[in-house]
């Protein structure tokens, strides 16, 4: 084991595995419907609307900005770009946790754990650029910084830099949130138990809550002076309130299949976990894990996506039993190759059921990038970007007109927003097949508008499905 403990070989072998874990992602620009509506975002961000304003959307404004990166590149070099950009968070995120197993005293299953977590990623919807691919690092590296100041004459100062990386990672996503909140607290005692001093500790509390709170309050202020502050309020914080739940059936299962993924690598951590208390980092890592599954649990409909969190302190924590002798031998090895082969299943599945990149092009030509505008009322978003043409609405996302769970939550009236649509007379209309949690109400409006005025040029597969695209008549 010794060449796993070698940084450079822990590097190139993280390196190796996220790649060929990836590999059949690259260039396929339907890897998942957000991170299409992410690149959508990025590339209007360029064109001067602005999210929540003219593209509405709950997500934070750091992560368009971070999708505008490789969007400037056009299509399709961007999505080369923002499926690199991902990668290199992945080996980041992996490359940390080794780092945070390190310093548990759990060297030996330390590269073991790196690639755990970039195995599991392809098992819990983490393959493309979710946005936990992109914050679990800068997660990651506050908690090692975190980990550094509890021994260090600039605990104050790594402590702060440890909080503002979580404030960046609360402009990917916002549901960091409870991480946060734990890793300040974690900071707080131990200011308490250096110092035993109250008003310092308010102090450091208040100026830690101010950097959580920085990129957030910034993002808000620059809406304010633009006379958008309600828009950026409703988007950002409201609207996720009014929304309707899931039906319980899907939440049970959505739930249940996250549980079945992560169960293995949480056994392994509680496992290791409990042979280490009274160990600083350890119980460190005991929390972190309990209030990652927490933060899970509370932020429904439970997308497998939603639990990657979970990953940085359970794949950390696992290392303590995935490099034991005994289990060096072969349990280990046949875990993370079990693992790789499920791993590679899934994206197979899914690439299946959503599509790929000669599919996308043959509907991108079906199309066309002829004059007037799309309107995609179930499908790709991704549409908007490859044939250049305008949208009709700042709603871009299918599901906030279409999906009963969206209706009220939007700041809209949904039909409303749907025939005010069809009346600017879009050039190509596009449908898919009625869904899961689609109103079928929407849906048989929309057809019977189509049968209208428009003719049905083509049906084209897209994974499972058959996409059908509708021209105006002349």
């Amino acid at each position: 084991m010794a060449a796993l403990t070698n940084p450079r070989a822990r590097l190139a072998i993280l390196i190796l595995v996220a790649i060929a874990a990836r590999l059949l992602t690259f260039g396929n620009p339907v890897v998942h419907v957000d991170e299409e509506f992410y690149y959508f975002t990025g590339t209007a961000l360029w064109h001067g609307q602005l999210p929540f304003v003219d593209v509405w959307d709950r997500k934070p404004l750091g992560l368009f900005l971070l999708y505008a990166v490789p969007a400037r590149l056009g299509f399709p070099a961007g999505i080369w770009a923002y499926q690199a950009l991902a990668l290199a968070a992945a080996v980041w995120g992996a490359w940390q946790v080794a780092r945070l197993a390190d310093r548990a005293g759990f060297a030996t299953g330390a590269t073991a754990a790196g690639i755990a977590y970039l195995l599991w990623l392809d098992l819990l919807g983490g393959q493309g650029g979710q946005s936990p691919v992109f914050y679990n690092p800068l997660v990651a590296a506050a908690a090692l910084l975190i980990l550094r100041s509890a021994t260090s004459r600039h605990r104050r100062f790594l402590g702060a830099a440890a909080i503002a990386l979580v404030g960046i990672a609360l402009q990917i996503k916002y549901s960091a949130l409870l991480e946060g909140v734990f890793f300040g607290l974690w900071l707080l005692a131990g200011e308490w138990q250096a110092t035993r001093r109250i008003a310092p500790l308010i102090g450091y509390a208040l100026g830690l809550v101010a950097l959580a709170l920085l990129p957030t309050a910034l993002a808000a202020a620059a809406y304010a002076a633009i006379g958008q502050w309600d828009a950026f309020l409703f988007a950002n914080f409201l609207s996720v309130f009014h929304r309707n739940p899931d039906p319980l059936g899907e939440l049970a299962g959505n739930l249940g299949q996250i549980v079945l993924i992560i169960s293995p690598l949480v056994t392994l951590a509680v496992l290791a976990l409990k042979r280490g208390e009274g160990d600083p980092v350890r119980l460190f890592l005991a929390w972190w894990l309990g209030v990652a599954c927490v933060s899970v649990l509370l932020f429904r409909p439970w997308f497998d996506h939603y639990s990657l969190p979970i990953l940085l302190p359970a794949c950390a924590a696992a290392a303590g039993v995935l490099g034991r002798e005994a289990w060096q031998r072969w349990r280990t090895p046949a875990l993370l190759l079990l693992a790789a082969l499920a791993g590679q299943i899934v994206v197979l599945a899914l690439r299946a059921e959503r599509g790929e990149a000669r599919q996308f092009a043959a509907l991108t030509r079906a199309v066309g990038q002829g004059p007037g505008c799309l309107y995609v009322y179930s499908g790709s978003t991704m549409l908007y970007v490859a044939t250049r043409r305008c949208a009709l609405s700042r709603y871009i996302v299918p599901a906030h007109l279409g999906r009963a769970r969206e209706a009220g939550a939007t700041g809209v009236d949904q039909d409303e927003e749907i025939r005010r649509i069809l009346a600017r007379r879009p050039a190509v209309v596009v449908m898919r097949p009625p869904y899961s949690g689609e109103r079928p109400a929407a849906h048989a409006f929309v057809t019977s508008a189509l049968n209208h005025g428009y003719r049905l040029t083509a049906a084209l597969p897209m994974g499972n499905e058959t996409i059908r695209v509708y021209k105006r008549l002349r």
